[in-house]
């Protein structure tokens, strides 16, 4: 699947997902920035909890915190 086709599912921005991995959040154990990328369900679900989180104003720092957390918590 194709980075494209990821922001449509998770209803973002290639840019927006461009820069959570590049960045900040290392949604995945790929080359950064590679045009396709294997697609996994955790993938789009934490897509969706960071714009969640950054709709209710939270940092870069809070959000990476939670996330910690709840890769810590699997």
């Amino acid at each position: 699947m194709k980075i494209g086709e990821l922001a449509h599912i998770a209803q973002c921005s290639v840019e927006t997902i461009r820069f959570y991995e590049k960045e900040l959040y290392w949604l995945r154990q790929r080359e950064p920035l590679a045009i396709s990328v294997p697609i996994t369900p955790n993938m789009s679900e934490r897509l969706r909890f960071i714009r969640n989180c950054r709709a209710l104003d939270m940092s870069h720092e809070e959000i990476h915190t939670l996330l910690r957390l709840a890769d810590q918590a699997r």
